[in-house]
């Protein structure tokens, strides 16, 4: 009989539980039926707060939360919602906490009072508790409560669990960030973290560090060693931060030394044969590491291994800043991996090897293949590769130089016009930057020249003309066929490229020299040019009646006369065969005083030369055009050339030797930054001189004497 009772007890209490389950569930299954885009009433979600249900509870909360990451006006609940700090439910908790560190600014009075619940977690049994309230309590950013974070973070320093002095190690910035006069208080528990022996709690310690107090690199010092051992097991971002970390404190700790190999020579059958002093200033310099700089570059070999590619990429860039070639060369291969990684790992990775490459391209010859752009490739990562290969070019072998040229000549039959205009300007970077290239290169560009594409002939005539001032003594065959083309290009850009080379071949022999006879043709239709082509087409006037009154002039002692520059109308139209029909006629007329100068230009018994009717003719031309920019151009060039006995200063302005132009890499200007930096993506035109706003330099190296103390 005893047991039929307590079995009847049990089922009246299970059947009491079953009951109150249900209808918590039936409250809860209305509540999920309703639209999940519509608010509760206010009421509801108060009824709700105010349960003494867990779940109801817990179900407000979760409305209170969404509407407020909606920004919705939450504000109304918060004395509902903080008088549920002390709940001994962990979830209950993490949502109050949440909706605390959201509103404790707005209401700063409020939020006191849950100060003293707060530092009730702190002791918890919980670990995930403890380090929670502390979370919270450095996250309510109320000046007031200065002092209290401070010794809740010396509390949590102390702490049994590691989980709670990550905690502490987080808040130390925010509790600085509260109250800079905790400083001297933070530093000493920054200095115990730091000598954590749990690798996750050393992270966020160098990460108070860096933002705390970054220049105080002694209190690194002798935690050095242990900051290395622990490097390979901390997470991805306790390793972005230690790397940086050590590669400062490695420039300003250990300074660069250089020994001096001597060679093996052998002494003769004396053996003072030979002075000391040459065998001391003989051999090769090699760089010398620090024992402890060696051990840190010798524990980041295996984060080169790493899944985060910011690990790989800083990883690097401590072996570019601090290491030998040998570690250099060590990097090269996990970085170029990186092109492996999807499309926007792929763009910031290439601007890294970009810039690993302007100051070592040698290492990444080997890897030449995996630079070939491929069609699946964004336009900014194709030229980027591009970019690449015209470093490495002059360092490669024939085969692969061959490889990357035809790579850049299939992309200049693309339809992107960008890349068409990279490729051509990769070939020009590569024939300047390798002698025995060039013709091929060359070569390759002139065939561009009969291609309908009018940007790839504007950009191949551009690079052509770069490589034609490097040696022009070699190229006026090249220049001959050139203005050929003029008959087909029509390209405005080509077309003045074209005429701008002609003129500066125009002082050669009169059998190798075509400039007047240019000239000749492109006047009959210059009133059909583009602006860009006629100034280079009065430039070449210009030009050859400069060279024609040089090679006519009579010596000084001998001119008495001074040549004209105008002649008259009839006889230029008479002489170049151009009639009103063609376009032109002559509205305004020279002077009577044009037509005498103009006889006394040659002798009565003599033809007229074609050449200053030629100029004159222009002269007319140009007295007509729209353009005010060439209408003044030519008031230059005819004043410089009104006295023919005296054409010292036209010489030197129009005929002076232009300067061998040189194509840098389109990198060039990014080659100081360090890799891993967003400046580097951004680029300096956008991002100015110094990168974008927070970008720090590398530290010097410190003198060999100024180091700190070894021991």
């Amino acid at each position: 009989m005893e047991s039929i009772s307590r079995m009847s007890s049990m089922l009246d209490t299970a059947r009491e539980l079953t009951l109150e389950a249900a209808s918590a569930a039936g409250s809860v299954r209305s509540i999920n039926s309703r639209p999940s885009n519509k608010d509760l009433p206010f009421l509801q979600v108060k009824r709700l707060l105010d349960s003494r249900n867990d779940r109801e509870i817990l179900e407000g909360l979760r409305k209170v939360i969404s509407m407020m990451y909606r920004s919705k006006p939450c504000l109304p609940f918060f004395s509902s919602v903080v008088k549920n700090v002390a709940s001994p439910n962990i979830e209950i908790k993490k949502l109050v906490y949440i909706y605390l560190l959201h509103y404790a600014e707005s209401e700063p009075d409020l939020a006191l009072l849950s100060i003293n619940t707060i530092q009730k977690s702190l002791t918890d049994q919980s670990p995930q508790v403890r380090a929670m309230a502390l979370r919270v309590m450095s996250g309510i950013r109320v000046p007031v409560i200065s002092q209290i974070v401070s010794l809740a973070i010396k509390r949590g320093c102390a702490d049994m669990s590691p989980y709670v002095r990550k905690a502490a190690a987080l808040a130390i910035p925010k509790c600085y960030r509260l109250d800079p006069n905790t400083l001297p208080q933070l530093l000493e528990y920054l200095s115990t973290l730091l000598g954590d022996k749990q690798y996750f709690v050393v992270g966020p310690a160098v990460t108070a560090f860096l933002e705390v107090c970054p220049d105080r690199i002694d209190l690194i010092h002798k935690h050095y060693r242990a900051l290395v051992r622990k490097l390979v097991d901390m997470d991805e971002w306790g390793q972005l931060v230690t790397l940086r970390l050590l590669t400062i404190y490695a420039r300003q700790c250990f300074p660069t030394r250089r020994k001096r190999l001597k060679k093996n020579n052998s002494k003769g059958f004396y053996d003072n044969e030979g002075s000391d002093d040459e065998q001391d200033n003989s051999g090769e310099e090699v760089q010398v590491l620090d024992p402890d700089l060696e051990l840190f570059l010798k524990t980041c070999k295996p984060l080169l291994s790493s899944r985060n590619s910011a690990v790989i990429v800083s990883t690097a860039r401590c072996f570019l800043h601090l290491g030998t070639p040998e570690y250099i060369n060590t990097a090269i291969g996990p970085l170029v991996t990186l092109l492996r990684s999807p499309q926007d790992i792929q763009h910031v990775a290439m601007y890294n090897i970009v810039a690993v490459c302007l100051v070592r391209p040698v290492p990444f010859v080997r890897y030449a293949t995996h630079f070939l752009a491929r069609s699946t490739d964004a336009p900014e990562v194709s030229r980027l590769k591009f970019e690449v290969l015209s470093l490495i070019f002059p360092h490669c072998e024939t085969q692969i130089q061959e490889l990357i040229l035809s790579e850049l000549e299939h992309f200049t039959r693309s339809a992107d016009t960008a890349l068409v205009q990279e490729s051509v300007r990769a070939i020009g970077r590569c024939a300047q930057s390798s002698s025995t290239a060039s013709a091929r290169c060359l070569r390759l560009l002139l065939n561009q020249l009969s291609s309908q594409d009018g940007d790839l002939v504007a950009e191949s005539l551009t690079v052509i003309r770069h490589l034609i001032q490097q040696n022009p003594q070699s190229h006026v065959k090249t220049v001959i066929r050139l203005a050929k083309n003029l008959d087909t290009t029509t390209s405005p850009q080509a077309r003045a490229s074209t005429i701008w080379l002609v003129g500066e071949f125009s002082g050669l022999p009169e059998e190798e020299n075509i400039a007047p006879d240019v000239l000749r043709i492109l006047a009959k239709g210059f009133a059909d040019e583009s602006e860009a082509a006629k100034l280079q087409i009065v430039l070449l006037a210009a030009k050859v009646y400069l060279h024609y009154l040089n090679h006519t002039a009579p010596p000084p002692e001998e001119s008495t006369t001074e040549a004209p520059h105008a002649l008259p109308a009839q006889e230029i139209s008479t002489t170049l065969d151009l009639s009103s029909e063609n376009g032109w006629q002559d509205t305004n007329p020279v002077t009577t005083d044009d037509v005498v100068q103009a006889k006394q230009l040659q002798a009565p018994s003599e033809p007229v030369h074609p050449i200053p009717l030629l100029w004159t003719y222009i002269l007319h031309l140009t007295r007509y055009d729209v353009s005010y920019d060439l209408r003044d151009r030519t008031r230059i060039y005819r004043a410089l050339l009104s006295n023919p006995s005296s054409t010292q200063l036209a010489s030197l302005l129009l005929l002076a030797p232009k300067p061998v132009p040189h194509t840098p890499s389109p990198s060039e200007n990014r080659k100081g930054l360090l890799i891993g930096s967003s400046s580097l993506v951004v680029g300096v035109e956008a991002a100015g001189a110094g990168g974008v706003m927070g970008y720090e330099e590398l530290p010097e190296w410190v003198k060999e004497g100024e180091e700190p103390d070894a021991s």
